[in-house]
């Protein structure tokens, strides 16, 4: 595994986000023990689940062989698609912020924002890397409007998951109601204004953010 992180040029990349998941979880060890509360540690868990999408795109780039064909391809996609919204999600754990906690308002901001910024960082390098697999497989041409909808598609699962108190297990545990609430917002998206609000705003940011990265690596060094 080490020697394909080195071959993959992905060990900088592993190691820190490793470091930024540990920094992320002394903040919020130190914030249990300071305060004798356990308020914000379930940021960890929803990092972990933002961990997922990248740990499964990070299995395909390793072992290219596991999508060698574009059904595995899309399986792949389905699969990472079920988790990405996770990612992006510790966003709006921001709504927890208060005035009146047990902790400076500071330091629980900070903590948010350290979550927040390491689980986007997993959704948006794991989207980088299913564009590189998509191109080994298709036209190039249709790779960005993918990753378009991909954001946009994410940024309803953030819906669903705030809103509508889902998660990536929901599919499995409670199918049918799962699909009866997407259904009910995609037959009468009028009577959803929130949902479809949320979605375009939330999907027209995360489109903004990646654009934003690519254009950072894009851009070329020069010196004055």
């Amino acid at each position: 595994m080490l020697k394909r992180l080195k071959a993959s040029g992905r060990n900088t990349e592993t190691w820190f986000l490793f470091f930024l998941c540990c920094l992320c979880f002394v903040l919020s060890l130190f914030r249990v023990f300071y305060s004798d509360t356990v308020t914000f540690l379930f940021l960890n868990w929803n990092l972990f689940l933002a961990f997922i999408p990248w740990f499964l795109t990070s299995l395909a780039i390793l072992y290219p062989k596991l999508v060698k064909s574009k059904f595995s391809l899309i399986i792949l996609i389905a699969i990472w698609l079920l988790f990405f919204p996770n990612a992006p999600y510790i966003l709006t754990d921001l709504f927890h912020l208060r005035l009146n906690s047990s902790m400076p308002i500071w330091y629980d901001l900070i903590l948010i924002l350290s979550f927040a910024w390491t689980g986007l960082l997993f959704g948006l390098l794991s989207l980088w890397d299913i564009e590189n697999v998509q191109r080994q497989r298709i036209k190039k041409r249709f790779v960005f409007p993918i990753s378009i909808s991909l954001l946009f598609l994410g940024s309803f699962g953030i819906y669903i998951g705030r809103y509508l108190r889902w998660n990536s297990w929901g599919i499995l545990n409670e199918p049918i109601t799962l699909l009866y609430d997407i259904g009910d917002r995609l037959i009468n998206p009028f009577n959803h204004p929130r949902t479809w609000g949320v979605t375009l705003l939330m999907g027209v940011f995360l489109n903004v953010v990646y654009a934003s990265f690519k254009l950072i690596k894009s851009r070329n060094h020069f010196t004055i």
